[in-house]
């Protein structure tokens, strides 16, 4: 299926992302971007040559890669509502039919696959053997836009997500709720059934990654191009938001040299200061997601488009 047959599921407009800058090159800019010195530190990262390889190419709009604790990536088809598991040996199956249109996923400290259900616009909570929970229905009585991706705060168990508006063809409305008041990022502290705004200064808040201890927080506006970091305060709430990146991203990951990965056109990566490292070329239209699996966290997994890939990579994840 051609890409922009499918680009309602996940993008406005391929051609407009593109324009707006997420090719490789993006760079740190402006006073309240981080300060960077010198040329940008170019290296291979990968074990070998970069060069992504190809798990399988069978699915309609591949998403929302998480890893559980024994290394197995869990990713998401949302289009044809599935959620699949890539297990340490290689191995691909099902884990989940009727998934709630699940789109960015990640595991909390119990071993749940928690998941962006936005078929109902719903945050869930999947355990081991696929039992589902409603953890968010709704904020206030009103239905969410959309919720993306989100990530757990390693201590406090809060969840973090962004809720953008992506037109669905199985929702009966047409547009976003106004009465919401525009596409934020969300905190839902653990247990709590109603969430609060930690941003509400995005055009379209997409990926989320927040750094192992549990301080500083990423997000990208898509449609504005950027990518911000916060400070997490100790009430879960977010301060000091930098400009980090002239580069938006549909999803993202870190290493453990705190090292960046944006999606979109390929895979960029760029240190903690905003210098580009390197840039993974994938060999598909669209690079949606990105995180690393495997026993020990060294292999780069890829979500993109109809195909999921795999890197050696001579870093880990961070998480």
């Amino acid at each position: 299926m051609p890409l922009l047959s499918f680009l309602p599921i996940s993008y406005p407009s391929l051609a407009a992302l593109l324009l707006a800058g997420l090719v490789v090159g993006a760079c740190a800019s402006s006073s309240t971007t981080t300060e960077t010195t010198g040329e940008p530190a170019q290296r291979n990262l990968a074990a070998g040559e970069a060069i992504p390889k190809l798990v399988a190419r069978q699915f309609k709009f591949t998403e929302g890669p998480a890893v559980d604790k024994a290394g197995n990536v869990f990713f998401t088809d949302q289009p044809n509502n599935k959620i699949w598991k890539y297990d340490t040996n290689g191995q691909l199956s099902v884990f989940l039919e009727k998934s709630g249109r699940a789109n960015g996923l990640y595991f909390d400290a119990q071993g749940n696959l928690l998941a962006c259900a936005d078929e109902n616009n719903q945050l869930w909570s999947i355990g081991p053997n696929g039992k589902r929970t409603i953890l968010l229905r709704d904020v206030d009585g009103r239905r969410l836009n959309g919720p993306n991706d989100l990530w757990v705060h390693p201590s406090t168990g809060a969840i973090y997500f962004t809720d953008p508006y992506y037109q669905r063809d199985y929702w009966t409305r047409t547009a976003p709720d106004p009465s919401l008041g525009g596409r934020k990022v969300y905190c839902l502290p653990k247990g709590q059934s109603q969430p609060f705004v930690v941003d509400d200064k995005l055009q379209q808040p997409n990926g989320i990654i927040g750094t192992p201890d549990g301080k500083q927080l990423y997000v990208a506006d898509i449609e504005a191009n950027k990518t911000y970091r916060y400070q997490i305060a100790t009430d879960g709430r977010l301060t000091d938001r930098q400009l980090f990146l002239e580069m938006g991203s549909d999803g993202m990951t870190l290493d453990n040299e705190g090292n960046v990965y944006l999606t979109g056109k390929g895979v960029t990566v760029f240190d903690a200061a905003g210098r580009q490292i390197q840039h993974i070329e994938v060999p598909e239209e669209w690079t949606g997601n990105v995180c690393f699996g495997g026993a020990d966290r060294s292999t780069l997994f890829i979500t993109a488009s109809e195909a999921v890939f795999v890197l050696p990579m001579r870093v880990r994840g961070a998480q």
